[in-house]
Formats: structure tokens, sequence, C-alpha cells
């Protein structure tokens, strides 16, 4: 059984990525991301503290501006369109969940898409689900899809099935995994709150992929013998008068039976932050070639 370990694969490509930047520096282009993070929400702070510290190992610029619960949409959206305008910002980053005043999509889809190196604005989502090219694919699927790739795992024919159908992972996921080429080329099926028998699905996959935030909810008897296993869930339960985070999968029976498996924490979600620091040295390159034309 292999652990797919996306903490050793991030910091990988991270020195990858701190190489490309290093020649972009010397030609007096520092990639710099925008981030923008509404309230005090706890997980959204530690990302966002986590993305900043990431950003500064590889030499990426970052600006975050942190903002009170109660700034307004049409406030939000004002600095979205400066930095919109500010050439000197290669990639914009509103750190979700937004309070519930604010419509997220409204302000996800104000980010002009060369910037939007989180690949949520409607536009990149509208060529992925079309078949074209969007110019920056989501970071949580990009990042599943680089971790089964680099570890030698082929996704082309296999039958995958996504556990979850949230607008972060599952849909695009599920159209990234539809692709084709070799990252995609998968029998997909989408599993959700309302499917009926979920059992009889999940044991029918060769790439399990499971996104819905409910702890420990795929169990042994779940998995076929031989899958591979991607849990992208983080949920912090308490035991024994502490808490712990894990994932939607329950590691310590799957893991038998799986042939790979990634853990919690250490899987997906440092792959998640590294496919953002590749959009983002991603579209700093972008926007100089586009300059000089």
């Amino acid at each position: 059984m292999i652990i797919l370990d996306g903490k050793t694969l991030a910091a990988k490509i991270r020195q990858e990525l701190k190489l490309e930047v290093s020649e972009l520096i010397k030609k007096n282009i520092v990639p710099h991301l925008g981030v923008i993070l509404v309230g005090e929400f706890a997980p959204s702070v530690i990302y966002v503290r986590n993305k900043e510290t990431a950003c500064a190992e590889v030499g990426i610029k970052t600006q975050t501006l942190r903002f009170n619960e109660d700034i307004t949409e049409q406030q939000l959206l004002e600095k979205i369109r400066e930095w919109n305008d500010d050439k000197t910002i290669h990639g914009i980053l509103v750190q979700m969940p937004l309070s519930k005043s604010i419509d997220e999509q409204k302000v996800l889809d104000a980010i002009k898409p060369f910037k939007d190196v989180d690949g949520l604005s409607a536009m990149n989502l509208g060529h992925l689900v079309s078949g074209k090219p969007p110019i920056f694919y989501p970071c949580t699927p990009s990042g599943i899809i680089e971790l089964l790739i680099r570890y030698g795992i082929t996704i082309e024919g296999k039958h995958c099935v996504v556990v979850g159908r949230g607008e972060l992972v599952g849909k695009p996921l599920a159209n990234m995994l539809l692709k084709k080429d070799k990252t995609g080329n998968a029998t997909v099926t989408v599993c959700h709150s309302q499917t009926q028998n979920i059992s009889n699905f999940t044991r029918q996959a060769d790439i399990l992929i499971v996104a819905i935030g409910q702890a420990k909810f795929i169990q042994k008897d779940m998995v076929k013998q031989g899958a591979i296993v991607v849990d992208v869930g983080v949920n912090r339960i308490s035991k024994n008068g502490s808490t712990k985070l894990v994932g939607d999968v329950d590691f310590d029976e799957v893991s038998k039976i799986a042939s790979a498996i990634t853990p919690v924490p250490g899987g997906v979600g440092p792959m998640t932050i590294a496919m953002l620091l590749k959009n983002t040295v991603k579209a700093a390159k972008q926007q100089i070639i586009e300059a000089k034309n």
C-alpha cells in the first residue's frame, strides 16, 4: 500500500517553482499575489497564513488585505477592480467563505480571468465545462490530478467515482477527469447527498475521490480491494479531551485494502497550495508576455 504523500510532493514542487521565480527575478519580475480575507473565521485565517508562508518560500510577493465581517459587497468589488487594474499584481485570491450578505460568485466573477489564480470565475469554469482549456484550473482538483500523475497512477480508462458535487472540488474535478488527454479520459461517476445506495457506486471505483466534509464517512466495506483513494475532507473531531483532524475516509480501515491512499492532514491540502503558487507564477509569465505584445 502506497501513501500518497502530498506534503513531500508539494515541497518538491515549491523547490521547482523557486527556481522559476529566481529566473523571473533576474529579469526584474516578481510574481505578486493579492489576497483578500474577510472576517476572523479561524480556518480561513490559517489557510491564508499557510499560503503567505508558501509564497514567501518560493519568492512570490504577497499583499493581504484583511476586512471586517461587515464589509459591503460593493466595497469588496471596488478593491478587486483596483487590483484588476494594478499591473504589479499578477494574481488575485479571495479567501472563502465570505459573509452571507455577499454574493460569492459575483465577487469571483469580478476578478479578471487572467488574474483568477483560484480558477473559480465563471469564465474559467465555463471553459472547463465546455472542453476548452481555461486560463487556470481550480487548485484543489489540479492538486489531486498532479498527485496521481506524479505517483505514476494512470487515470486514462479508469473508473473514477467522485463523492461530492461541490463547486470547489466535485464539479470541476469531474470535468477535469473527462478531459481528452492523459490526465483525464476516465469514466466518471459523481455521487452526492441524494445518491441512493452509494456503496454500490463507491465499490466500483478504481479511483475513489471523496469531498463531502463528513468525518470517516467512507468505510472499508465501501471500497474495492486495490482501489486508489483520495481524501479531500478535513474534519476536526474530539477524542479523549483533545481534537484531531481526520478526513472523509476512515484511513485506518480503508488503508488495509487500498493500493494507494492520501493521509489527512498531509495529502491533498499541501497540493492545493502548491497549485495556487504554480498558477500565480504562470499568471506573472503570461502578463509579462502580453505586456510585451
